[in-house]
């Protein structure tokens, strides 16, 4: 099991929590005619985010990722690789456990940074965070 957050493009989400979940199902059905792995089908808004993102937790796949060589040598990096799905809309991600409070707050931080919102799907009752740090409810 991992521990998974997502960033959203905000003018495509609904504004109410109820909307938003069932606009959150229909994203994560994973249907759109790409791979999920490249992330030139994103908003320019989520492309800058990735490409921040990725410094510190690099994809497991796709052409962004590390060699292997190198995570047999790094321990730390390899506890960073992170499993990206990158729709039009969205970039699911799914981190290990040992790091989670890290991932939540960089993302956090880069979400608002670079104006997408952000959606801690592992949560109970996730937050729901638009880029000027108000929740929706």
């Amino acid at each position: 099991m991992s521990y998974d957050l997502m960033v959203y493009e905000k003018t495509k989400a609904p504004n109410t929590r109820k909307e938003f979940m069932e606009w959150f199902e229909q994203q994560t059905e994973w249907s759109e005619d790409h791979d999920y792995q490249s992330i030139s089908v994103s908003s320019p808004s989520l492309q800058n985010w990735f490409m921040e993102m990725k410094d510190t937790f690099p994809p497991m796949n796709g052409e962004y990722a590390p060699d292997m060589e190198l995570l047999s040598e790094d321990e730390n990096l390899e506890n960073h690789v992170t499993d990206y799905c990158i729709g039009r809309e969205v970039i699911y991600t799914a981190f290990a456990w040992s790091v989670a409070d890290e991932a939540y707050e960089l993302m956090r931080r880069l979400a608002q940074k670079h104006d997408v919102g952000f959606f801690d799907v592992s949560s109970d009752n996730g937050d729901i965070i638009l880029p000027d740090g108000s929740m929706i409810t």
